[in-house]
């Protein structure tokens, strides 16, 4: 009885003692963040909604309610200026829409990306996604290897190859939209979009055919899936502590899965043909695959570092263009003149041609200048963030180091002090005789980590919308919202629905 009672004395005081380490750890943390609040509240901002967690609550409503995190960002810009403060626990974050600002930080190597965010990139859920592939990679000599990889396979010769199988997957997609329009049936633009971009990627990335078109395939709904996990794990500290969202996060887990077990398989597949001297594409996979051999050292990691951006390129090399395409389609369907407008200059350039050219797409310019208008409004990739050290002094206002900047392009094309009647479609902002806007147009980012499939990605673009607009006519279908849905990139909510009709084009 007298051990019972001694255990049960030391067993009290050992409970005291841990409940009195957590009050101490408590009452430290709660200090060290007044300290980081007095640190940073010179800087405007809005009003934090709790001590500990700040603005988490503010974002998580959104997320709740499926609104635009962005158009929270623009309005906190236009209440608070070119630089506000956020707060997350002990962390800052500034939303910076200065010109200036934005010039030195992006495009300076010395700026390396936000830790908190791009960490969370490299697994999602515990299962490895993005990981340190050409986005996410936080040291820069890490990432230039990788990037000196990838450039050969983005060149302007190379890209050239490409229109062949640029103009065979749009034919596709006219077929396909050549029998909605003989049954007069209603059709899911950003669905079919959706298709052929990543056909395209499939295709000229590594050599795989799809036909989406045709075929189903489990790749665009672990697309999907990913992207949707993608944006909880970021944005959402506890999701995946709440059990409800368990069979969610095991979709998740099983998506990056697929993606990855099925990217580890080709590039395997490639490399024992090659070795054994087998014909093989001429595409990015080759190309990146005998880059590397070029390297002096290819460790295993390397080799790990190839399948992340093979789930790199494989996402954002689709999604984002598939988005762009159905939000320009949407814009011209709801602007007649402009439509009339592309569509001359289609006519003029390609009468009835089917195969476009390289050089042809460099004559497209009006048409250019929609689809720089639409990633203006609707910048697919809407922001990124970095990580700034040291002082700084941004707008006049003392930055004290150790804080994350983001910028947002959605934001900055949408501010009325950049562009006028910002909400107006006009691609004649984007005229070449007009004086460019002073880095606050930066749908692929800027600098060294700016985007290395822009150019292939803005190709793609045009070819597919050159030949639906020389094909057909569109019309929106009625009764559809304009909203926009955030899963990470930004999309069409209602998916652009239209009704076509063939235009006086014959094969």
């Amino acid at each position: 009885m007298a051990v019972f009672h001694v255990l049960l004395s030391w067993t009290a005081q050992a409970l005291m003692f841990l409940f009195f380490l957590i009050f101490i750890a408590f009452l430290g943390y709660s200090l060290y963040i007044k300290h980081i609040h007095m640190k940073y509240d010179h800087i405007p901002g809005p009003p934090r909604e709790t001590f500990f967690f700040g603005h988490s609550r503010t974002i998580l409503r959104l997320m709740k309610n499926d609104e635009i995190i962005h158009d929270k960002f623009l309005e906190w810009t236009e209440t608070h200026g070119p630089v506000y403060r956020l707060n997350f626990l002990h962390y800052v974050t500034l939303g910076v829409s200065c010109p200036e600002a934005t010039k030195e930080i992006l495009m300076s190597p010395k700026y390396s990306k936000d830790k908190l965010v791009y960490k969370k990139l490299f697994n999602l859920f515990g299962q490895r996604f993005l990981g340190n592939g050409l986005i996410t990679a936080q040291d820069h000599e890490q990432w230039y290897k990788q990037r000196r990889i990838m450039d050969p396979a983005f060149s302007s010769l190379y890209l050239r190859g490409l229109m062949g199988t640029f103009n065979e997957r749009a034919e596709k997609l006219m077929d396909k939209l050549s029998d909605f329009a003989d049954s007069k049936t209603e059709v899911n633009m950003l669905h079919l979009v959706n298709c052929v971009t990543l056909d395209v990627i499939a295709k000229v990335a590594f050599g795989v055919e799809l036909d989406l078109l045709k075929n189903s395939s489990p790749f665009p709904k672990a697309i999907e899936t990913c992207l949707k996990g993608m944006v909880h794990y970021v944005r959402d500290l506890f999701f995946q502590f709440k059990p409800k969202n368990k069979p969610f996060i095991n979709e998740v887990r099983e998506a990056c899965r697929l993606l990855r077990t099925t990217g580890a398989q080709w590039i395997h597949e490639r490399k024992t043909a090659m070795q054994n001297g087998d014909d093989v594409p001429k595409d990015i996979l080759t190309q990146i695959i005998k880059t590397a051999g070029k390297e002096e050292s290819m460790t295993k990691e390397d080799e790990e570092f190839m399948l992340d951006n093979f789930v790199t390129f494989f996402i954002a090399g689709q999604e984002t263009t598939a988005n762009q395409l159905a939000f320009c389609i949407m814009e011209l369907a709801r602007h007649p003149d402009i439509l009339e407008k592309v569509n001359k200059e289609v006519d003029d350039v390609l009468g009835m041609k089917q195969d476009i050219s390289y050089d042809n797409l460099g004559e497209l310019t009006y048409l250019s200048q929609v689809l720089k208008e639409t990633l203006r409004i609707y910048p697919t990739a809407p922001g990124t963030s970095r990580e700034v050290p040291e002082d700084m002094v941004i707008a006049g206002i003392h930055i004290p180091g150790g804080v994350t900047c983001f910028f947002s392009s959605y934001v900055t094309g949408r501010l009325d002090r950049f562009f006028r009647d910002p909400l107006t479609f006009d691609p004649d902002r984007f005229h070449p005789d007009v004086t460019k806007p002073y880095y606050c147009y930066y749908p692929f980012a800027l600098g060294p980590r700016s985007c290395l499939g822009q150019n292939f990605a803005q190709m793609e673009a045009k070819v597919v919308m050159a030949k639906l607009l020389q094909r057909f006519d569109f019309t929106l279908v009625p009764g559809q919202t304009f909203d926009i849905l955030d899963t990470g990139s930004l999309r069409p909510k209602s998916g652009v629905v239209c009704s076509v009709r063939h235009r006086n084009y014959k094969k």
